[in-house]
């Protein structure tokens, strides 16, 4: 029998992608944009393990990981988000979350996570989770902003009090290691 995977996350592009690697590593995949989609899936067919995406429109990551552990109990969460802390990290936690991953992470990390969860403690907070580098939170920041505007640069260069050319010039460099 296939191990299952409800997979939530409100960028289809990645969603998609990871869904695809789960499938080639032979998993029984769902997939769901939104709380109320997810939440739909696990009434109808419970999965026995879960990724689901921190921040998305409405309800957020930790209250859909909530309510998929008040569906079952034994649905293995994972939280990956794009915006980590810690005091998130604490709270998906000890709400019964296993691991809390960062973006971009691919179906070996996630698969890597739900490893070391079995064999972890879950209440002890990931050791990715170290803080990140200053240049990297404000090129977080940014696209958090920017996605806000609906990527529309002059927006969000107005929102953040810089000039557009200068966030453009930034926005076309690779995104600093964390």
């Amino acid at each position: 029998m296939k191990p299952s995977i409800l997979i939530v996350d409100d960028d289809e592009a990645f969603r998609r992608r990871l869904a695809r690697a789960f499938v080639d590593r032979g998993w029984d995949v769902s997939q769901a944009d939104s709380h109320a989609t997810a939440i739909a899936a696990a009434r109808a067919d419970s999965p026995e393990h879960a990724v689901v995406d921190l921040k998305m429109p409405g309800p957020s990551g930790l209250e859909v990981a909530r309510e998929l552990l008040a569906i079952d109990r034994t649905t293995r969460v994972i939280i990956l988000t794009g915006y980590g802390s810690v005091a998130t990290a604490v709270e998906a936690m000890h709400g019964g979350v296993l691991w809390y991953l960062a973006k971009p992470a691919d179906a070996d990390d996630i698969l890597g996570a739900f490893a070391r969860a079995a064999g972890a403690p879950s209440s002890v907070i990931p050791s990715e989770l170290e803080a990140p580098s200053l240049e990297r939170a404000k090129w977080e920041h940014i696209q958090r902003v920017l996605n806000d505007c609906g990527g529309n640069v002059s927006e969000c260069a107005r929102r953040l009090g810089m000039h557009r050319r200068s966030l453009q010039r930034m926005l076309s460099k690779h995104p600093p290691a964390k």
